[in-house]
């Protein structure tokens, strides 16, 4: 099972100009909607004179939530292609719009897929990706003088620690390479008295 995903790391811009249309394309990293709808408002902001604000976003590590938009453009014409070109380049987490400021010259709905799609693909192939590994957190409650042990599975694993409390007891969340997880909470849950406390996503 494929436990990684990509994304880019920085914003990456392109451009396509045909037949006096101009095609400013660009691709941001974003984490949820509420990213998406900030950098599309401060792009309508800079580019108020622009004839379309086509876009299309995907988000999750298993790319389970996107949306594309043509905004006025011909239907499938210019957020599907932009979409098309996310999904080939396999990224995730990404926002891509595409301002176009209009030439005078239609192009036909041929021309405007492959102005969306070229645009895209010349922002992508400049941008910097990353990948990333899809993780579930652990949460564990040990006893001090079960530290050391603890400590060694992390870094055995190369555990992320992502929340940890040292009261009475110490409890920690981790969060764990999904390939891994099932293989380090039963090693967890052999460690006496270490308690497991929740596991999964």
């Amino acid at each position: 099972m494929k436990d990684t995903y990509q994304m880019i790391e920085t914003p990456a811009e392109g451009f396509y100009k045909e037949k006096g249309s101009k095609f400013l394309a660009f691709a941001y990293p974003v984490r949820n909607e509420e990213e998406v709808k900030a950098r599309q408002e401060e792009l309508r902001k800079k580019y108020y004179d622009a004839r379309h604000h086509c876009y299309a976003f995907m988000l999750g590590a298993k790319h389970q939530s996107y949306r594309a938009s043509d905004d006025g453009e011909p239907k499938h014409s210019a957020g599907d292609p932009i979409l098309g070109q996310i999904r080939a380049f396999d990224l995730t987490n990404i926002l891509v719009v595409v301002v176009r400021y209009f030439g005078g010259t239609k192009l036909g709905v041929g021309g405007l897929i492959n102005a969306y799609k070229t645009a895209t693909a010349e922002a992508l192939q400049v941008a910097e990706v990353a990948e990333k590994l899809i993780t579930s957190e652990l949460k564990i409650q040990f006893e001090y003088d079960q530290m050391n042990l603890v400590m060694k599975m992390i870094k055995d694993y190369a555990l992320e620690i992502v929340h940890q409390d040292q009261a009475m007891n110490c409890t920690m969340t981790l969060a764990i390479r999904q390939n891994q997880f099932d293989e380090v909470a039963e090693k967890f849950g052999t460690m006496h008295p270490l308690k497991v406390l929740t596991s999964g996503d």
